[in-house]
């Protein structure tokens, strides 16, 4: 059924909204703050940690920054007066304007770190297609002179990114490691399955070896299997690293194995209004995914009566 899953997701631009709104149904919180509150909650209750993220990247204008501060702002008050939740923020700085204007990205930025140190709330910067990686950086390193509780993602399949986590190392940064998604050229990006594999467990040793805190950001088997070994082989405490999945992410008995051994797992959980781009992506990155939506979809699909 492979090659049938993905032509679905290559016909997906044709595709009705209402398939890939199924989509969403797997991989986002819902389109309100209150929906995203209710499902981290659900999984706190499970035992998962979560981090949140408010579903958005790219804005045009610095007019379409406003709405997303609003709801990042909103969302860092309604964590802090849940004070049961095990949760932190993901932050997307193209989100913040980072592609209009530097500065004022980081204005807004810093809006957010200072109420996060207000309320103690620990925020990731999330990262992004390969033309702001170093602009990023820049403002994760700014913003960690002004509060420690931050963190920061970087990609195994860009070919700088060892160069980047020895810099992250020597800021003693709290890193998560991912293997990327965005669409890069060959020149900066490396290509095969295998080579984004063994960069993605180079740079995890890197930081776990120099004894930084690792968040292991993958649904990859393989992966976590080999990070697992590595990690009791090494006698790693649990205090130096989690792992992270997406919402939706097909892999719930490894991760509720994962949290009956008492390992920290955090769950990344989108919510708004912006699902169609996210879910979309969600399907591109696997496939396989695909052909289960479709088949939910015409099992439920109301049928004609003439």
């Amino acid at each position: 059924m492979s090659w049938f899953n993905k032509l679905i997701v290559k016909l997906m631009p044709l595709a009705p909204k209402l398939l890939i709104a199924q989509v969403a149904k797997r991989y986002i919180a819902g389109e309100t703050l209150q929906a995203g509150i209710r499902k981290v909650a659900e999984l706190s209750e499970q035992g998962f940690l979560t981090t949140m993220d408010v579903l958005g990247e790219h804005v045009s204008s610095k007019e379409d920054t406003e709405k997303p501060m609003r709801t990042y702002q909103d969302l860092i008050r309604e964590i802090h007066e849940h004070q049961g939740l095990k949760t932190g923020l993901s932050v997307k700085l193209t989100q913040l304007g980072l592609n209009i204007d530097k500065e004022f990205c980081w204005e807004n930025l810093r809006q957010l770190v200072d109420l996060g140190r207000e309320t103690g709330l620990f925020i990731r910067i999330d990262m992004e297609d390969s033309g702001v990686t170093e602009d990023t950086l820049e403002l994760f390193e700014r913003s960690m002179k002004i509060y420690d509780r931050m963190g920061i993602a970087i990609q195994a399949y860009l070919r700088r990114s060892e160069n980047d986590m020895e810099r992250l190392i020597r800021l003693g940064a709290n890193v998560r490691v991912c293997k990327g998604i965005y669409n890069e050229p060959s020149e900066i990006a490396f290509q095969d399955r295998e080579e984004i594999r063994l960069n993605f467990v180079r740079l995890g040793k890197m930081h776990l070896n120099a004894g930084g805190y690792l968040a292991i950001a993958t649904h990859d088997q393989y992966l976590i299997d080999h990070f697992r070994t590595y990690i009791e082989n090494k006698q790693i405490p649990t205090s130096q690293y989690e792992y992270q999945a997406l919402l939706g992410v097909p892999i719930d008995d490894t991760l509720k194995w994962l949290v009956n051994e008492g390992k920290r797992v955090r769950i990344y959980t989108p919510f708004g209004d912006d699902w169609y781009a996210y879910s979309s992506r969600r399907l591109k990155e696997n496939p396989d995914i695909a052909g289960y939506v479709v088949k939910d979809f015409f099992k439920h699909a109301p049928v004609s009566s003439g």
